[in-house]
């Protein structure tokens, strides 16, 4: 049997006023999503329990199975093993470079997704000015990390995408305890360090010039520590493999013990490579058991608020990259389980994501189909599924009892 997750990030929503009341998965094409829940079973999944932030590590570690609990150090020590950066025992911290507007607010949380290239520019001018206890790794897009000796993780940070249109100074880093402060009051200096560095840094000058927002900030958030996670081979017997185009999805694999598998052109956004995507998932499951599939770029589309792009990206990923598998397993010839699922809603006119349960239909061959004929908020609902929690979504998946 070979098992295969469709993660569409952020998919899910709530109802649209210019929608008629309906969200974006209710009005976008997707017959292959659809065929996934008419021919499977259905249901919700509560990734995000009231007292975890709503952030995609959280709820990632919750649909591959994992107790946010137990296992979550923060989104950078994840994003640190996809990267092949060995952290030790030192803290190590997601380092957005974000746009700041000239009222002081943050505009957003990506630079105007800004490209690696500008971004390891700006990033080399500010590694001039840290101390030898630091180092700054550049990774995709705005999505870089920090890796810091000494300094305490009990600290409460404010993740920038949650965060669009409020005053960058009123969210500084806060220490939880005493013993953190010192580490709180470092990293907001050299948040306010960067801002003088990079406001007249010459990518940024370009950037101006040519119409897109500068990288005008760092933003430091969710530090943590290397974890400890069990791995699919130890846990259901199965080798598998990881796509995607986010460090944080990779990292949480690599610690699964998954391949990461890199695709060119996957961008993380719209223009993603949803093809390679798809012959890159078919190439890992001839030869091994299981591939988790991420696409990021509903997400995006949510963060942004843009509706239509929203829309957009749930079909592109449904013709181009869904369907795209499904044929090739069906070409095979061997049996298979799919799922197709986001792992948190990311509403488009809220822009951040929240906590409300996601729909999710699993085909397996061997279980008969519910009632449920399409995919949606609504639908999945009334599916035999039920309502998931913990583990269970992955041990249902996988066909394992408690």
């Amino acid at each position: 049997m070979k098992y295969v997750i469709f993660l569409g990030d952020g998919m899910a929503d709530e109802p649209v006023a210019r929608l008629g009341g309906k969200t974006p998965l209710q009005v976008a094409r997707k017959p292959n999503i659809d065929r996934i829940a008419r021919e499977g079973r259905t249901g919700m999944f509560r990734t995000l329990q009231p007292d975890m932030a709503t952030g995609s590590a959280v709820a990632n570690l919750s649909v591959m199975g994992f107790d946010p609990r137990q296992c979550f150090q923060g989104r950078g020590v994840l994003e640190a093993a996809s990267m092949g950066v060995d952290i030790g025992e030192h803290m190590a911290m997601r380092c957005n470079l974000i746009c700041i507007a000239d009222d002081g607010t943050i505009k957003n949380h990506s630079a105007g997704h800004i490209s690696s290239a500008e971004s390891d520019q700006l990033l080399e001018a500010l590694r001039a000015h840290l101390p030898p206890t630091m180092r700054l790794h550049t990774g995709v897009s705005y999505r870089h990390l920090l890796v810091a000796e000494g300094l305490n993780t009990a600290l409460e940070c404010a993740p920038p995408h949650d965060h669009p249109g409020e005053r960058a100074a009123d969210l500084p880093i806060r220490a939880k305890k005493p013993e953190a402060e010192e580490s709180a009051r470092v990293l907001n200096e050299l948040t306010a360090l960067s801002q003088e560095i990079l406001r007249d840094h010459p990518v940024n000058r370009a950037r101006r010039a040519a119409g897109k927002d500068p990288g005008n900030s760092i933003w430091l958030w969710s530090p943590g520590r290397k974890p400890k996670m069990w791995t699919y081979a130890e846990r259901f017997g199965v080798t598998g493999g990881v796509i995607s185009a986010v460090d944080l999805i990779f990292g949480i694999g690599v610690y699964a013990g998954l391949e990461k598998v890199e695709v060119p052109g996957a961008t993380g956004l719209a223009d993603t490579n949803y093809e390679g995507k798809a012959d890159a998932c078919l190439r890992v499951l001839r030869e091994k058991d299981f591939c988790y599939l991420h696409v990021e770029a509903p997400d995006e589309a949510g963060h942004e608020g843009n509706l239509e792009l929203k829309i957009r990206t749930i079909e592109d990923f449904d013709r181009r990259c869904i369907g795209r598998v499904l044929e090739g397993l069906e070409a095979a010839g061997e049996p298979f389980v799919c799922a197709v699922l986001p792992d948190h809603p990311t509403p488009v006119e809220k822009r951040i994501h929240t906590r409300e349960p996601i729909p999710v239909a699993i085909r397996d061959p061997r279980h008969p189909a519910d009632d449920v004929q399409v995919y949606d908020e609504v639908s999945c609902r009334t599916g035999a599924l039920g309502l998931f929690e913990g583990d269970a979504f992955i041990r249902s998946f996988f066909g394992k009892p408690a």
